[in-house]
């Protein structure tokens, strides 16, 4: 049973980083298969810890740094969208820095 849980979050991961590697135009789409990428990882963690009677303390320091990855994402969205008006990767040079 644990074999099943382990191939699908590894489908489930595996999926997120093909929509993270391909040709994306926008940020926000970037940053929601970064998101699930990072969901894919905790359901994993949270099934094999389950699976082996390990402390789950563990589990919450890694939603906290996710949670923190999230909101560091979402702010470098909005400061993009502030100061380049739309959130296309095309349009974004990163020379002007």
């Amino acid at each position: 049973m644990l074999i099943f849980y382990q191939l699908t979050f590894f489908f489930f991961s595996l999926g997120g980083v093909w929509s993270f590697v391909s040709k994306r135009k926008h940020l926000l789409s970037t940053l929601i298969s970064l998101e699930f990428i990072v969901l894919g990882l905790f359901f994993y963690i949270f099934f094999v810890f389950v699976m082996e009677y390990y402390d789950l303390c563990f589990l919450m320091y890694f939603l906290t740094f996710s949670v923190c990855e999230g909101a560091l994402g979402l702010s470098i969205l909005v400061s993009m969208i502030r100061t380049h008006g739309n959130d296309y990767f095309n349009t974004f040079n990163m020379l002007q820095c």
